[in-house]
């Protein structure tokens, strides 16, 4: 029913900027009595862009961008990374489905710096973002709504602009995911090397979907990005664009917070193996990442460190874990002739280790892919052969392997 009211809204939307806008232009016809002049102010553009279908005014301060993207996924023997030692020993599972379908809305209204964003996914039925950007200057931005919080790169790089087909091992304990809240961002170019973004956000703090807070604490997060080249890198994953000049990031990031949960995702707030459901303000959640990445003709390299602590209040405990993925991808077109262009292959190493007090508790990830680019990011076709390895105390030490292919494309 949420599907079907969902995709009503966006049609009459659609319809309803088209007729307000010929509204507006009939006004200015009787108002002016200069047809000509109407047209030239008012008249709407159509055009298929990088964010898809647009509809806009010729003045600039109307817009209206809509996407739809679909992503079909096969896995095998099974579809997610493996959480417990269970999950090795289920047995073979193929899966066919379709993994994401959304529905993207965007644009600026009344003027060309006040930008909104919506975002709905079919597949899971829910409201993903919504959100209203005040972006009048490059230095101070503001941003309000629900959104994926901007704190860790390969978290923030969208599920379809991704370099393998989907995110590391170490996502699932250290992301933040998707907040609501207000942030405060800009980027204060200096001169040649002195290039920096940053992000100031205060949060509600207990996930997607959320309709109050369980507490009087607020999540807290800061991310300060040095632009070593002085020039900014896109939230993208491969090198697409070809970098003539390279372009390049050191990022840390940091957040505290206090809540029931121990995790979040996009199905909100949950929690991490080991953590029973919380009471309000139960868990004390501090972390932080260290982060780099790089893009230079064909080559790309992206990397994070994180560490986390839980502190709960409720069984007197405090544990610490750390985290970290390497990944980076290369064109071999541009090293041999003989290689399509439109060929990536790309490497992953990622390792997690929930607990630093245990000794033998160590989970691993190593990961393979290829991708081919038929339109940019926009179509592509993406398959990997993944290994894991958990190391446990018990010497059983579980491995597997899973492969995937997928194929994702907006339109």
């Amino acid at each position: 029913m949420k599907q079907n009211l969902f995709i009503l809204f966006t049609v009459f939307a659609i319809i309803g900027f088209g007729q307000a806008k010929k509204f507006n232009i009939d006004s200015l016809k009787i108002n002016t009595g200069s047809v000509n002049k109407a047209k030239e102010k008012t008249d709407l553009k159509t055009n298929y862009g990088e964010k898809g279908w647009e509809l806009s005014t010729e003045d600039g301060n109307f817009k209206l961008q809509f996407q739809s993207r679909l992503q079909f996924r096969y896995s095998t023997p099974y579809e997610t990374d493996p959480i417990t030692f269970d999950d090795f020993r289920n047995g073979t599972q193929n899966s066919f489905r379709v993994t994401r379908a959304r529905i993207k809305l965007g644009g600026n209204a009344y003027k060309p710096w006040l930008k909104y964003y919506w975002e709905y996914d079919l597949a899971s039925n829910n409201l993903l973002d919504f959100r209203l950007m005040l972006s009048k200057t490059p230095y101070l931005n503001v941003k309000v709504g629900q959104w994926k919080v901007q704190y860790n790169r390969e978290r923030i790089i969208s599920s379809g602009k991704q370099q393998l087909v989907d995110r590391s091992h170490i996502t699932r304990p250290f992301t933040i995911d998707r907040q609501q809240g207000i942030s405060f961002y800009g980027n204060l170019k200096g001169n040649s090397i002195a290039n920096f973004n940053y992000w100031a956000s205060i949060f509600t703090g207990t996930g997607r979907g959320a309709k109050k807070n369980d507490d009087n604490h607020m999540m807290y997060m800061l991310r300060g990005q040095w632009n070593f080249l002085g020039r900014s890198l896109k939230f993208q994953g491969s090198d697409t664009k070809y970098h003539e000049e390279g372009a390049g990031i050191i990022a840390l990031a940091a957040v505290t917070n206090r809540s029931p949960y121990t995790r979040f995702s996009t199905a909100g707030g949950g929690q991490l193996n080991g953590f029973k459901d919380g009471d309000n303000g139960q868990y004390r959640v501090n972390q932080w990442m260290a982060e780099t990445a790089y893009m230079f003709r064909g080559f790309s390299w992206q990397q994070e460190y994180h560490w986390k602590e839980i502190k709960d209040y409720k069984n007197i405990t405090t544990t610490t874990m750390i985290g970290n993925y390497a990944q980076l991808g290369y064109f071999f077109h541009h090293m041999l002739n003989w290689v399509p262009r439109e060929m990536e292959i790309a490497f992953r190493h990622a390792f997690y280790i929930p607990d630093l007090n245990i000794t033998t508790n160590m989970e691993q990830e190593l990961t393979t892919g290829v991708n081919w680019f038929f339109n940019d990011h926009t179509n592509k076709l993406s398959a990997e052969l993944s290994y894991f390895y958990f190391q446990d105390k018990t010497d059983s030490d579980p491995d597997g392997f899973r492969f995937r292919v997928q194929w994702d494309i907006s339109m």
